[in-house]
């Protein structure tokens, strides 16, 4: 079997649907292989536990996607999408059953981290109205490829010189340090942990509060939302907007090079695609390059960085079909969509250094979601669907046996600040980190963010040291996935970067664009 088209996309997930999106508008034909019988990657949805309980199997919240202007670009409401927010984003809940929330209401927000030390609320609002300045050139510059020149002299003609230097520096801290010298309690850098723990940074880690405060900010802005009708919805629509150019149920085994130039792929029956201008590949940067290419292909700096590429934690999730909502005691979890427990900030920052030992925490660190509570469509009316993810370990053996007792001690926690939980599972199912892969090659070992997002392998040190681009050392070769800059989320830069660098190395100045990248990467590798 042989195919010849324009470009060819390996995988089907966000990244790699919007690149397609983005060369078919262009004019480009494009086939999407997907080794999967659907299509989405980590962005799915299926009736896991009872019939009518509608599961998201991986991603479930998307205040990235709400903010980005490339899924915007794409004006996918006109093909399906809905966005649906809960009563409220996001409780902390504390092991004294004090719970800090974060509300899109900033002035919610605002009295429940003053409740922790007066003046707090006013130094949240603080922080927002600086997001408020920034906002469009901040996203617009982590968003775009590295460097953001245009974004970047936006963002200092708002904050001046000076002013662009001390927003720097804040975002290489730790959330620790960020906290200590803008808050007096524990309310506020709470929050801001335990949203940067939805990366693997723990609230003493440099860089952790780039992440904190960017995600706290944008549930400030845009909620933490949803799909309506679970996050399949999301891909159906990118996929309604391509038409019908999505193969699933046909892995790649190989990128076909010749004189250092991406000529198509090689599927696992033997049969090729060629591709006339470009391969992009939404897949791990180590699959891609040491797998689909090989190393034969590449620089040997290039093979010899990818040796020392970091995985970001494993994961073990739970899903939950529920007789009804979660009995929070603490009223601020009743009407949030997510829900973090299992710790305060310093028993955060246990869990994550128990993890970086090597240890599995005794006490999870536990991100909840609350699906129904968020969007009623997810399960029969007055239940709820509900599922919890915790980090741990890489490289753990989790037996059957180990995850279930894994699962009943997350239930356990959940039972603590909610009696009575235990008694609304109607059914469960635990899924441990060699689950995930199975599920999806390209989580890797349970981890969900295709590789670290601590500060050494962000930017152009990600995947390896380079150039923040999506170009590849392989002539008309592209990572597209989430192992590129700016790396984990469902937001699609990783894709429009990638089809941008398509479209640019096909334009008539293709020749001289790909002479200049040849320079750099023989400088670099």
């Amino acid at each position: 079997m042989s195919d010849v088209v324009d470009a060819v996309v390996i995988g089907s997930g966000p990244n790699g649907l919007v690149a397609a999106n983005l060369l078919a508008d262009a004019g480009w034909d494009v086939l999407v292989l997907e080794a999967a019988d659907e299509p989405g990657g980590a962005v799915r949805t299926a009736e896991l536990t009872e019939p009518g309980f509608r599961h998201d199997l991986f991603s479930a919240f998307y205040p990235l996607g709400a903010a980005s202007p490339v899924i915007s670009g794409l004006g996918l409401e006109r093909h399906g999408l809905r966005w649906r927010r809960a009563p409220e984003v996001l409780a902390h809940v504390l092991p004294d059953d004090r719970a800090a929330v974060l509300s899109q209401d900033v002035d919610r927000t605002a009295a429940s981290v003053d409740a922790f030390a007066a003046g707090d609320g006013d130094a949240w609002r603080a922080e927002y109205a600086l997001w408020q300045r920034v906002r469009s050139e901040l996203v617009e510059a982590l968003m775009r490829p590295f460097p953001p020149v245009r974004a970047g002299a936006g963002l200092a003609g708002a904050l001046g010189a000076g002013g662009t230097l001390r927003f720097a520096r804040s975002f290489l801290q730790s959330v620790r340090a960020f906290g200590d010298e803008r808050f007096s309690g524990e309310g506020a850098p709470l929050l801001m942990a335990g949203n940067a723990m939805h990366t693997d940074l723990g609230p003493d880690q440099a860089g952790g509060a780039a992440f904190g405060w960017l995600l706290s900010m944008l549930a400030q802005d845009v909620g933490y939302p949803v799909p309506e009708g679970g996050a399949g919805a999301l891909t159906g629509a990118l996929v309604r907007r391509l038409g019908g150019v999505v193969e699933c149920g046909r892995a790649v085994d190989r990128v076909v090079v010749a004189g250092g130039r991406a000529l198509g792929v090689r599927d696992a029956e033997g049969g090729y695609v060629r591709a006339r201008k470009a391969v992009l590949a939404d897949v791990p940067a180590p699959t891609l390059y040491l797998g689909l290419v090989g190393a034969e292909h590449l620089p040997s700096r290039l093979v010899s960085d990818l040796g020392a590429f970091e995985w970001d934690d494993a994961t073990i999730k739970v899903d939950w079909a529920l007789d009804g909502p979660v009995p929070w005691t603490a009223e601020g979890a009743r009407g949030a969509g997510t829900v973090h427990l299992g710790g305060d900030f310093n028993g955060l920052a246990m869990f994550n250094a128990e993890i970086a030992c090597g240890r599995v925490p005794r006490t999870p660190f536990v991100i909840m979601g609350q699906m129904t509570t968020t969007d009623p469509t997810r399960s029969p009316a007055g239940t709820e669907t509900a599922w919890a993810y915790t980090h741990v370990p890489r490289g753990e053996r989790w037996s059957a046996d180990r995850l279930r007792r894994r699962a009943d001690r997350v239930e356990q926690l959940v039972e603590e600040h909610a009696p009575g939980f235990r008694d609304l599972i109607r059914a469960r199912v635990v899924h441990g980190p060699s689950d995930l892969e199975g599920r999806n090659p390209s989580l890797v070992g349970g981890s969900i963010n295709s590789g670290t997002a601590a500060i050494h392998q962000q930017l152009v040190f990600r995947p390896v040291p380079g150039l923040g681009r999506a170009d590849t050392p392989v002539d008309r070769l592209y990572l597209t996935s989430a192992s590129a800059h700016p790396g984990g989320g469902v937001h699609g830069a990783a894709g429009a970067n990638a089809a941008r660098a398509a479209l640019a190395r096909n334009a008539l100045a293709g020749d001289f664009y790909h002479l200049f990248l040849r320079t750099l990467h023989h400088h670099l590798y």
